[in-house]
């Protein structure tokens, strides 16, 4: 697939029945691109049009909907897992805040193609690895380059919350797990109070790691703190509080319908992980992933879906499935679009 050309001419779809994305849905719309933009969604019976100096399509009988929009993925980060020359979402080190995914990606992967086709219009561009991974960027999947994909430069930095031992024991002794933990969390908080202290004063030296810092304490970018285990959310949150970051979303959130109401009230918006997936504990239900939009949706948490994991990139294409199995097992079409589309946006802040 190649970029489309800029739109010269006025475009009217006819008589498709409109999933808007935010819970309506107009049966038979009218629907008028120009510039690029979308101009109109209007009911067609109330309306009248004309069509000489348009192209005009009747659309009758289909669905149309908004781009999906994709957070937290490597896609064209990587090519071949295999080849260590394509792989470029993570950077060596623990605390890479300054690494920023915009640079590599690349705009030619093949996997691109393959996820547009099934909708997906916008993505998250994510670095993984280490403490903090470093700042992703929001692109449109349409374009020849990164400079013309960029949508929202450097929207947020990533950070992977040090996981619990009590879950998953890294080490072979308890004991020694915990201690690690613990240095984890320390050697966590001392850089983040390193780069406070840095963002409210005027540096002699421009640190680039403490640079990349100063939005998330002015609030012009996003910390996303990547945690599974109701341990390691509780954590993130408070630790995140007791900095003053105040635009905090948690990412991954296995656990997160254990404590919906904890997440309610501290209003932490939730980025699901993947929902076609096992449980995480041998005694939880089977099918408790896919009921997770559910819960939250009920408690009132700000959730939207992702594709994340081992088979981040070429699975992505699957994102409007996992909102099919959210409409499964509890919510409405409506509600499970919203959770690919304006949930996604709100949750990015585009």
């Amino acid at each position: 697939q190649t970029p489309a050309a800029a739109q010269s001419k006025r475009i009217m779809l006819y008589g498709a029945t409109a999933h808007i994305g935010n819970g309506d849905v107009i049966e038979s719309s009218l629907i008028i691109l120009e510039d690029g933009k979308i101009l109109t969604i209007e009911d067609a019976s109330k309306i009248r049009i004309d069509i000489s100096n348009a192209e005009y399509y009747d659309v009758i009988g289909k669905h149309a909907y908004p781009g999906f929009i994709l957070p937290n993925t490597t896609l064209g980060l990587a090519d071949i897992d295999a080849v260590r020359a394509t792989r470029d979402f993570d950077e060596v080190g623990a605390f890479n805040p300054h690494i920023r995914s915009i640079i590599a990606y690349n705009t030619d992967s093949p996997v691109i193609p393959t996820i547009r086709t099934n909708g997906i219009l916008i993505g998250q561009i994510t670095p993984q690895g280490g403490t903090i991974s470093g700042t992703s960027s929001i692109v449109e999947f349409d374009a020849w380059n990164y400079e013309d994909a960029l949508y929202k430069e450097d929207d947020a930095i990533h950070l992977n919350w040090p996981s619990s031992p009590w879950l998953y024991g890294k080490h072979k002794h308890k004991e020694e797990s915990i201690d690690r933990h613990k240095e984890e969390i320390t050697e966590l908080e001392n850089f983040f109070n390193k780069a406070k202290s840095y963002s409210l004063t005027t540096a002699t030296k421009t640190d680039l790691r403490l640079e990349a810092m100063r939005g998330v304490f002015e609030g012009s970018k996003k910390l996303f703190i990547h945690a599974r285990s109701v341990k390691e959310i509780k954590s993130a949150v408070l630790f995140a509080q007791r900095m003053n970051i105040e635009n905090m979303v948690l990412v991954g959130a296995d656990d997160a319908w254990r404590i919906a109401d904890f997440l309610a009230d501290n209003e932490i918006p939730v980025i699901l992980n993947r929902l076609h997936r096992l449980p995480i504990r041998k005694d939880e239900d089977i099918d408790i992933a896919f009921k997770t939009a559910k819960i939250l949706s009920d408690a009132g948490v700000l959730y939207c879906l992702d594709y994340a994991g081992k088979m981040g990139r070429m699975g992505s294409r699957n994102l409007p499935f996992t909102a099919g199995t959210s409409a499964a097992y509890g919510l409405t079409k409506e509600e499970a679009l919203m959770s690919i589309t304006l949930n996604s946006a709100k949750i990015l802040g585009i």
